[in-house]
């Protein structure tokens, strides 16, 4: 009941803070791409995250990490739902934007990070892995560059008839500044608190049922915590802020990693990046399959595909499906 109770909790502020940020994209002026990385992405992701760094502090690495990369494969796969949502073009079509794509790669290279940790030397310093710092770093100066892809952009996408750009709505009509960052940070907090009660329902799931926690944190934990991942791409789609719904989704997975950063801080046992199971790792690596398969769906975009969506979206789904699949076989 409070697993659940939590859930509903995450959905509600998740799919209001859509809202907020569209509008606080417009008010501020960074525009939709850097509003859906930094405001939406990182709000939407802050119950993942602090349960992540809650199951680290309680010595549950293989909950911690197995939720963050989870959560990463499942939003991709919200995207590809997201699509099936917008049915008057491929999604990644009508959105395109060097942003996006950057942030893309940004995932890719912090993905790539995360896998070859476990294969350098288990060393830490005052506990935390020399890696964790640098995952921090490159995350902050890979959003510097999403910010000038928007503001100097050295290239731009073919405009198409089915082509959405990031265009401000009137801003008169909006509240203030002050009223709109002020609700963004109860809703944050709202989204936190329940990430903070999850983790220890999800514990005893685990514990409970016999399941491993590999299994909980990817197929309970990182979906639920990823809802609003889900309402608010789906949401933003119906606003018509595709750019905002595509880059909350991408920018929210390049946040995600920076849980595994930020459970190896709280982790007191060591690094947490060499208690990776393989069936986490497996994860990272379809991750790191499925982001790529985006990256090329945003470069070739396809106006329709099988089904009125993209074959990225088609592809996506299907390896998600395998994977979730793979693991369940092992029960």
């Amino acid at each position: 009941m409070v697993f659940l109770f939590c859930v509903l909790v995450i959905g509600i502020a998740g799919t209001r803070i859509t809202r907020v940020v569209d509008q606080l994209a417009d008010r501020t002026g960074i525009g939709e791409a850097a509003a859906g990385a930094v405001l939406l992405g990182g709000s939407t992701s802050i119950g993942g995250s602090v349960l992540s760094v809650t199951a680290a502090w309680n010595g549950h690495p293989e909950l911690a990490v197995s939720n963050a990369l989870g959560g990463i494969a499942v939003q991709t796969f919200f995207l590809a739902v997201a699509d099936m949502i917008y049915r008057r073009a491929n999604l990644e079509h009508a959105a395109a934007s060097a942003p996006n794509m950057m942030q893309n790669g940004l995932l890719i290279l912090l993905l790539s990070v995360i896998l070859m940790t476990p294969l350098l030397p288990d060393v830490t310093i005052w506990g935390i892995h020399p890696v964790t710092p640098l995952l921090f770093i490159t995350y902050v100066y890979g959003i510097y560059l999403v910010q000038g892809a928007r503001n100097m952009p050295m290239w731009a996408p073919t405009k198409t008839r089915e082509t959405r750009e990031d265009t401000p709505d009137d801003t008169t009509r909006m509240p203030s500044p002050a009223r709109l960052w002020g609700e963004f940070t109860v809703l944050l907090v709202v989204l936190g608190f329940a990430g903070w009660t999850l983790e220890p329902s999800a514990t005893v799931i685990a514990a409970q049922t016999g399941l491993t926690q590999t299994i909980v944190g990817v197929l309970l934990t990182a979906v639920s915590t990823s809802i609003p991942e889900l309402v608010t791409s789906i949401a933003a789609v119906r606003r018509g802020a595709l750019t905002l719904a595509v880059s909350g989704i991408i920018g929210g997975n390049a946040f995600d990693t920076l849980f595994t950063a930020a459970s190896d801080v709280a982790y007191l046992g060591g690094s947490i990046y060499h208690t990776m199971t393989d069936a986490t790792l497996f994860w990272v690596c379809l991750t790191l399959v499925m982001s790529a398969v985006l990256m090329m769906g945003l470069i070739r975009r396809e106006r329709s595909g099988p089904g009125r969506i993209g074959l990225e979206s088609v592809l996506i789904l299907l390896l998600y499906l395998g994977g979730v699949w793979l693991l369940l076989s092992q029960l």
